[in-house]
């Protein structure tokens, strides 16, 4: 096979043992690195404080847009050449024609100057072995393998120097499918005869170590795929990039729970508040690079209430845009991000330099916090404009909308803060509210969950539950379209009647509440009989028997089903605290796997 060799690696490897590794399905854990303990960096204070990052995945899959030999590829199209199988000296002769005359690095940057975003990560080198920038390692590169024959890598750092914007590069470690010795490519070379410790030595280090040199000051090298890499392989990688660039940040992604702050999968928020430094990663439509048929993009307002809610919990948003085969950003692409900039323009003091909230999310929407301020992400206005915030233990001096400044009266009684709302938001996307306050905002951490009439519902997610026996929640991964991954937080291993879900509630307004579980089951699961609760304190419970409706299997790459099966209207004759819970009536297989409970006011 006619495959491109490579050139002068070997004085810039370094002493490297690996030792041979074996070729796996590539599961999602796998993926982005199974149990990655990252986020604990002292020097990752920019980060941190960063928030909004723009990932740019560009490479020859943009030139084929989803469809190459002939074929249409629905999913995420950087992973095209490995879903359709094509050979890899092919390839290279495909991606020939990629030729982004049009791209132009000062327009990406005025672009990501006007979302708001704090830094870039560009993929530098994807699964398919392609180096977007000027290698002397290999010539399968966009200088020596394309018409372009111009770094755009070289440009991008030069505009984003001028622009204040922190850059880093995305580079794929293990997975390389254009080489022999490269991970992934089962199609064309023999797992058996592959020398992993050779594409170490001679092409993925010296690539890393050409990035650090050659680009000026990088704020991160993101690696991603670690696949079986071994603690000491990894540690090799993150030690490069600390050796030439010491205040350069590594993701978790190299693997073995190593790097300076951690990711978590694509397209997952973690399902609570988590400590230290680490971002979210999304992709503005189903797929990462471009794909000219998947027009599904997330509009401004799920962008700021996406960043809202990964701030909430204390992390970054890094939001994807696949570029265009001719160097544009898809148009409603640059439309939305421009938007979500407009935003943050008039309420990024809510968001950047921010942290999670020592109060949980309420019915209508999240909180993040600065020391003596509190900000308020308002998703959906109480219908009567008496917003209550609970567990507020300082002492509120003064309370404003960022977007235009206007005061908002409040009433603080004990805990509680009671906020007089406009009948009409400046934002119905999300309005903040900044209060401003003295003493200390302590942590809640048994606090009772919010449940009002002046919302069209509320819901109480799986991880807030209060677990006994053998009840735990987990992450259930699943995916729409290939690569297209979904993570739901659920309660799973409900088998017997002592292995209960519960949840405190604070029910502020009396009447009528429908009651309903959004849950999968299979056919295990399929005619299981569960006992929902409802028990106001000091008084006597109120119990609904069900009947676990099958939805369907679960496979992590396919679509998981869930019903919202409601199972119960339930009287509240007056505010107060209540329990409620779920259990299985009896010993046998699992219940189900909840995802939330929902309550809606009957009006």
């Amino acid at each position: 096979m006619n495959l491109p060799h490579y050139r002068k690696a070997a004085f810039l490897a370094g002493s490297l043992f690996i030792s041979s590794l074996t070729v796996h399905a590539q599961q999602p854990d796998q993926l982005w690195g199974k149990n990655a303990e990252a986020g604990k960096s002292e020097k990752a204070k920019w980060f941190t404080e960063a928030k909004f990052g723009l990932f740019l995945h560009w490479g020859p899959y943009a030139h084929f847009a989803g469809d190459i030999r002939g074929k249409r590829y629905y999913g995420i199209t950087e992973w095209i050449m490995q879903r359709d199988k094509t050979p890899a000296a092919e390839y290279a002769k495909l991606a020939s024609g990629f030729n982004p005359t049009q791209f132009n690095a000062e327009e990406w940057v005025d672009i990501a100057k006007a979302a708001g975003v704090k830094y870039i990560v560009l993929t530098s080198k994807h699964h398919d072995g392609f180096a977007m920038f000027d290698s002397k390692v290999s010539d399968f590169d966009i200088v020596d393998a394309t018409p372009y024959k111009k770094d755009p890598i070289k440009a991008l750092a030069a505009a984003c120097k001028k622009a204040g914007i922190k850059l880093g590069f995305y580079y794929s470690q293990y997975q390389d499918w254009h080489e022999p010795n490269g991970g992934g490519n089962t199609w064309d070379f023999d797992p058996k005869t592959k020398d992993y410790s050779s594409y170490y030595k001679n092409k993925s280090l010296p690539q890393i170590t050409e990035l650090l040199s050659n680009y000026g000051e990088l704020g991160i090298i993101w690696f991603d795929t670690p696949g079986n890499m071994s603690k000491e392989e990894s540690a090799a990688f993150l030690e490069k990039v600390h050796q030439l660039q010491p205040n350069c940040l590594v993701s978790s992604r190299v693997g073995n729970g190593l790097g300076d702050f951690k990711d978590f999968g694509d397209g997952e928020v973690p399902a609570g508040i988590v400590k230290g430094a680490w971002e979210a990663i999304f992709t503005h439509n189903d797929s990462w690079g471009y794909s000219a048929f998947d027009q599904n993009f997330k509009t401004p307002k799920e962008m700021i209430r996406l960043l809202a809610e990964v701030a909430s919990k204390g992390g970054n948003l890094m939001m994807n845009v696949g570029p265009m085969g001719n160097g544009k950003f898809p148009a409603m692409s640059e439309q939305y991000f421009r938007a979500t900039g407009a935003w943050l323009k008039r309420n990024g003091e809510g968001i950047y330099q921010t942290t999670y909230a020592p109060i949980p999310a309420q019915p209508w929407g999240v909180m993040t916090h600065k020391p003596g301020k509190l900000y308020l992400h308002v998703f959906a206005r109480p219908h009567n404009g008496k917003l209550l915030v609970p567990g507020f233990t300082g002492t509120a001096k003064k309370a404003a909308m960022l977007a235009n400044g206007q005061a908002v009266t409040f009433q603080q009684k004990g805990k509680d803060i009671w906020l007089n709302l406009p009948t009409t938001l400046p934002d119905e996307r999300n309005t903040v509210i900044a209060i401003e306050y003295t003493g200390e905002l302590k942590e809640q951490t048994a606090a009772p969950l919010t449940v009002s009439a002046q919302f069209e519902r509320t819901e109480l997610l799986a991880q807030a539950a209060i677990l006994k026996g053998n009840a735990q929640t987990k992450s259930l991964t699943h995916s729409y379209y290939f690569g297209d991954w979904k993570h739901a937080n659920c309660i799973v291993n409900q088998k017997d009647p002592a292995d209960v879900a519960s949840y405190q509630l604070r029910i502020t307004d009396p009447g009528d509440y429908k009651v309903m579980l959004q849950y999968a089951a299979d056919t295990a699961s399929e005619g299981r009989e569960g006992l929902l609760e409802l028990t106001p304190v000091g008084k006597a419970k109120q119990t609904y028997p069900f009947q676990v409706l099958l939805t369907g299997k679960h496979d992590t790459h396919k679509p998981l089903l869930f019903i919202d099966q409601a199972v119960a209207v339930v009287h509240v004759p007056e505010p107060g605290e209540w329990t409620l819970q779920v259990q299985p009536v009896k010993a046998g297989n699992e219940l189900f796997r909840l995802q939330k409970i929902i309550l809606e006011p009957v009006n």
